[in-house]
């Protein structure tokens, strides 16, 4: 009987011990002793705390371009206001974690071309920039963030009749943001990102020179139909606002 129960005690454990052997976590190994010893390997391993993110953005500005002419007695030639015109943007930052709740980035970025033909010519604005962020993480995703930084807006006045070509002018123009944001852990290093941004800077103001006896289409049918009076035509943007919508992916090191 004693050999009976020994033998169906061996024939129980004997599976159980082969089945717990194959089915232990990888994290147990086997000293030269025979015994197990527990080796930790987290998947959440602790974080440098530096990441790099990269955004598209949809940008809408609002502006006013006021023009200007050399005529006797006229130096308003009229002005022409821009409302949430939509053009597209592009953004790369590389920030840091300062603890918990706080991190601080540096992005560089670019605000796309936006063309339009008025008084005769076209016009077009783009703007490079540059900004240092300061962002505090709410424990639900949410954060909030304000920034200061440089723009560096570029327009250009093109048309055939114009004297030396179509040269592009680029200033620097002092740039701060305030934004708004939630973020989505999507793995240990993937971060999906959503930030609102309201930011503002300046523009500058352009001259040109039009050929003697210049004919312009100011109705922008196809058809010459207004004989230039004056030579110059001086163009000023002053304060820019930018609203935009972004959305990136940031990579957590």
């Amino acid at each position: 009987m004693k050999k009976l129960v020994s033998i169906l005690a061996i024939l129980v454990i004997t599976p159980s011990f082969a089945a717990t052997k194959a089915a232990r976590p990888s994290y147990l190994t086997r000293n030269g002793n025979g015994a197990y010893e527990v080796t930790y390997n987290y998947t959440d391993k602790e974080k440098s705390g530096w990441y790099g993110v990269i955004r598209a953005e949809m940008n809408f500005l609002n502006w006013e371009n006021k023009y200007s002419t050399d005529i006797p007695g006229l130096a308003d030639a009229g002005s022409d206001k821009y409302s949430f015109e939509q053009v597209f943007g592009v953004d790369v930052a590389f920030g840091k974690k300062i603890n918990y709740f706080w991190r601080a980035e540096l992005e560089l970025g670019y605000i796309t071309e936006f063309s339009d033909k008025d008084q005769g010519y076209e016009m077009t604005l783009s703007t490079p920039y540059l900004m240092a962020n300061g962002y505090y993480d709410f424990t639900n995703g949410f954060y909030l963030g304000a920034g200061l930084g440089a723009a560096m807006p570029t327009t250009e006045l093109i048309d055939d009749t114009f004297k030396s070509g179509n040269n592009p002018k680029t200033s620097i123009s002092p740039m701060a943001g305030l934004m708004f944001g939630f973020s989505h852990q999507l793995d240990d290093n993937l971060v999906l990102d959503l930030r609102y941004r309201i930011a503002g800077f300046w523009g500058h103001e352009q001259k040109r020179e039009w050929l003697p006896g210049t004919w312009l289409d100011t109705n922008n049918d196809g058809v010459a139909d207004t004989l230039v009076e004056y030579k110059h035509l001086a163009n000023k943007i002053d304060f820019i606002l930018d609203n935009s919508i972004s959305l990136g992916i940031r990579y957590e090191f």
